[in-house]
């Protein structure tokens, strides 16, 4: 079997420039690292970095980078998208980012499905308030509905107590038995749904695009 390729969609809205950390990379990073251990290939795209246009569609032309995350996106086999949580919603990046996703729903493969299918979708997510379920539950929806294919637990998330206070980072989030838990299963359920579809791809036979 051909070594699985896992991306992650970094949707904080820290630039990589301004050198403040981001939570929700750090968090990300501790499921690509069992990943790696895996003998995964891992990467993991800040999108604030990119000029990404608002819009549904594969490339909008003159200086818009999507296509350049929508590449990675391809050649992945397991795709997480990672957001912080602001006034308990997913980050506008983390929209951004399945907005123009749902902009190549009708791509198809080599048997006629979408280019999604046979990719294993998950989300990981940071906050300092409530709403983590919720944007959880959003964003796994729309990978869903784009064609991922949904494990079980692949929602893992750290929050800290209501209101302004220390972020993720700042308090070693990962010391949280709960989110420990939920980083492992994560990790450990992608992969193993994304082995059974590189040997076993959905069939084509009722999923053709129309």
């Amino acid at each position: 079997m051909s070594k699985l390729k896992a991306l992650v969609l970094n949707a904080s809205l820290k630039q990589t420039s301004a050198e403040e950390p981001s939570n929700t990379g750090g968090l990300s990073q501790e499921v690509l690292n069992i990943m790696e251990d895996e003998g995964t290939e891992t990467e993991m795209v800040r999108l604030a970095d990119y000029h990404i246009p608002f819009g549904i569609s594969a490339d909008l032309g003159g200086e818009d980078e999507w296509p350049l995350i929508l590449e990675k996106v391809k050649e992945a086999d397991i795709v997480m998208i990672g957001t912080p949580i602001w006034l308990g919603e997913k980050s506008s990046l983390a929209k951004l980012a399945i907005e123009r996703l749902d902009g190549s729903s009708s791509e198809t493969n080599e048997e006629g499905q979408s280019i999604f299918y046979n990719k294993v979708g998950g989300v990981i997510i940071t906050g300092n308030e409530d709403g983590a379920k919720k944007a959880a539950s959003s964003i796994l929806y729309a990978q869903s509905n784009l064609g991922f294919l949904i494990p079980p637990n692949v929602d893992t998330y750290w929050v800290g107590e209501a209101g302004p206070g220390p972020s993720y980072l700042d308090v070693d989030g990962n010391d949280n038995e709960f989110t420990k838990g939920h980083v492992k299963m994560l990790a450990y359920n992608t992969l193993h749904l994304a082995r059974i579809l590189k040997e076993n791809p959905i069939p084509a036979v009722g999923n053709v695009m129309q």
